[in-house]
Order: structure tokens, then C-alpha cells, then sequence
């Protein structure tokens, strides 16, 4: 097999599963119990909390463990949202968000909050002017995406979190695909709520993080025991904090050799595509993108075809997000990118990880000449 969709999930780093595996096993205890293995349980955490925090900058006291991206979305748009009710009712995003964030807005438009959704020009990206330009008096969250999950493009954050403390506006960022792979500090970005995801990581599946500047009013999504700082209720999942702490740890040790491997892997692919597949292009070339994405158009052929009959091959990549691969609808980003229904139903995500050789890559790319031509083929013949 060659895995080329690691925005998707990554595997289990061998090191992640040793540190998780003792509080799977003997140290199972709770970490709000008062015994020795509870004590355990509870050490672990509050180290597990200190690595994460310190991988992005960030005070301990700042970091909370959720259940993954997701949740970690739900509970900052809902949560700010919910807690400056009274102070306001618009929030700024945009169009390329993941769903976690815009499906949240939509739910919070039906109890009555007032949600303007950015455009991005054809690359991918926002131009923090029309955040500014957007912003009214009783505007209480700015939520834009780090880098997106589709395209890899990174999104001008620093800019945008500089407009926001102007603004004393609170603004969140989901960086799930940005972790690991482009170097950032929270304070640095200007940033007030953060979203991290364990999986993209290689690590395990159900957990992640969030981190809440000091001061940020926020309203619990999940209530009932005073875990987490009294902003996240529910037993802790002590194996799978541990082994998030871990991979954040590696990932951001090895970011910058990660980062030049991966971008020249990347090279390879799109050029090897470009120079013998003709019709194809790069979504989001000219902007800044994470090492690891990219997003390629084929015209004239569906890019569900392209994915089948790349995994009759053995190679697994993905024709967009992996929370919508059951959806017949184009990509909302390609299609707010402008970027013509038939050539947008047509596009394949590589994304590459650490374990990605220069012979897979060129392994990929005679598969998809030969996929390509003879598709293409069959799509001249049928249109005859």
C-alpha cells in the first residue's frame, strides 16, 4: 500500500503507543481519584497538559483535552458565542472553513446569531481587509481556519489576529492541519482559542485540544463534573492524552527536517504530474501551503473514478475532505475558489506523510498517467 492521504488520519507512531500503553494497562486509574494510581493518572495529565502547551507556546492553565478537532471547534464557536450573548450577536468566518466550524455557525444562526461567511480569492485565501470591513459593533468572534485540510493552503492569521486585538474582538483559529507541520506560537499568531487534533499527528483517534487564552469567556458545551479546568466535563482519557503529548512532542522536534522532506516530496509529485499529464492543475499554487498538500484537478474525468481505480493499485489518497466523501456535492472550497464545477468534481488530495519515499512518488505518478489516459479514453469514446 501507498498512503497518500495522511490529512485524513496518519498512523499510530510506535513511540505514541508506548506512551500510552501504561495507562491502558497497570496505571489505569482516574485522575480525579485520591489513591495512588489515581495520583498516577493525574501526574500524567498535568505533564501531558504542560508538553501540549509548551508545543504551541501556551501556559498549561491555557490547555484543555477534548475529544478531537471537532469538539474542540464545537466548544470554542459555541462556547464564545454562548458567553457573549448578552455583549453581542455577529461572527465572522468563511467559506472554506471544515464543517466543524460551519455547520456550528449555521446551528447558531437558528438561535438567532448573525454570521457573515468571508469569501477567499482564487487561491484559497482571506484577505484580512475584509475581515476588518465586515466587522460591526456587535461582532463577538472571528473563526478562520490556520491551513485548509483540502487545498494545504495557510490562511494570514498573524494579520488577521492583529486586526482582532485592535478590534477586541475574541478570534479562534482551527489549526488541526497546521499542527505538526508549519512552526507557530500562539502568542506570536494573536490568537485567543486554538484547536488541536491527535490524529493528524500520528496519534491516537477521540482526542485533542484547545487552547483558551487566560480571560476568554467561555461557555461549557458539556457539563457536569469540574474537570478540565470547570470547561469540559467527563472523565479524562488519560492513555490518549498521553500519547497526544508524545506526538506533539516528535512533531514539533522534527518539524523543520519534516517540513523540507515532505515539500520535496510534494515538488516531485506535482512536477512529475504537470510535465506528463496534460489538463491537470494545482489548486492554490500560488499561495503559501503546507508542505504536505496538494490538490490536483484532472479535467474531463471524475475524480471518484481516479480514487477507485487508484486503490485497485494499492495507493490511498482522497478526492477532499475526509468528513464528506459521501457527498455527490463539488468541495465548498474549490467551489468558493471559483473553480468550475466539472474541474472541481475532478480533484484528487495527495497529502504525504514521514514514511513517503521518492520511489512511491514516482510510483504514483506512472499509476496515474495510466490511469488518466485511459479514463480520458473512455470518456472520448462514450462521447461519441
Amino acid at each position: 500500500m501507498i498512503y497518500l492521504d495522511h490529512n485524513a488520519t496518519t498512523s499510530l507512531h510506535p513511540r505514541v503507543f508506548r506512551a500510552m500503553e501504561p495507562y491502558l494497562k497497570e496505571r489505569f486509574g482516574n485522575a480525579s481519584s485520591n489513591y495512588q494510581t489515581g495520583r498516577e493518572a493525574k501526574t500524567a495529565l498535568e505533564h501531558s497538559r504542560a508538553t501540549v502547551a509548551d508545543c504551541i507556546g501556551a501556559g498549561p492553565q491555557e490547555t484543555i483535552f477534548t475529544s478531537g478537532g471537532t469538539e474542540s471547534d464545537n466548544c470554542a464557536v459555541r462556547g464564545v458565542a454562548r458567553a457573549l450573548r448578552e455583549k453581542g450577536d455577529h461572527i465572522i468566518t468563511s467559506t472554506i472553513e471544515h464543517h466543524a466550524v460551519l455547520k456550528t455557525c449555521q446551528v447558531l444562526e437558528k438561535e438567532g446569531f448573525r454570521v457573515t461567511y468571508l469569501p477567499v480569492n482564487s487561491d484559497g485565501r482571506v484577505d484580512p481587509e475584509d475581515v476588518r470591513r465586515y466587522i460591526v459593533r456587535k461582532t463577538i468572534l472571528i473563526s478562520i481556519m490556520y491551513a485548509n485540510n483540502e487545498t494545504g493552503v495557510i490562511q494570514p492569521i498573524r494579520e488577521i489576529g492583529a486586526i482582532a486585538r485592535e478590534k477586541n474582538i475574541v478570534f479562534h483559529t482551527d489549526a488541526v492541519q497546521a499542527v505538526g507541520k508549519i512552526p507557530f506560537a500562539v502568542n506570536d499568531l494573536g490568537v485567543d482559542l486554538l484547536s488541536i487534533s491527535g490524529h493528524k499527528i500520528y496519534g491516537p483517534k477521540g482526542i485533542g485540544a484547545l487552547y483558551v487564552r487566560k480571560g476568554i469567556p467561555l461557555q461549557p458545551i458539556m457539563t457536569g463534573g469540574h474537570h478540565e479546568y470547570n470547561l469540559r466535563a467527563g472523565t479524562e482519557n488519560i492513555p490518549s492524552i498521553a500519547g497526544l503529548a508524545q506526538a506533539m512532542s516528535m512533531a514539533t522536534q522534527n518539524l523543520n527536517a519534516a517540513s523540507d522532506k515532505l515539500s520535496a516530496l510534494r515538488q516531485r509529485l506535482e512536477s512529475g504530474i504537470l510535465n506528463r499529464i496534460d489538463d491537470v492543475q494545482i489548486n492554490g499554487l500560488q499561495a503559501p501551503r503546507l508542505p504536505n498538500t496538494s490538490s490536483v484537478s484532472f479535467r474531463l474525468i471524475e475524480g471518484e473514478s481516479i480514487l477507485l481505480h487508484l486503490d485497485l493499485r494499492g495507493i490511498c489518497v482522497s478526492t477532499g475532505s475526509a468528513c464528506t466523501t459521501d457527498s455527490p456535492e463539488p468541495s465548498h472550497v474549490l467551489t468558493a475558489m471559483g473553480i468550475p464545477p466539472q474541474t472541481a468534481q475532478g480533484t484528487i488530495r495527495f497529502s504525504l506523510g514521514e514514511d513517503n519515499t521518492k520511489e512511491e512518488i514516482d510510483a504514483v505518478i506512472d499509476v496515474l498517467c495510466d490511469i488518466t489516459t485511459r479514463l480520458r479514453n473512455i470518456s472520448s469514446l462514450a462521447g461519441k
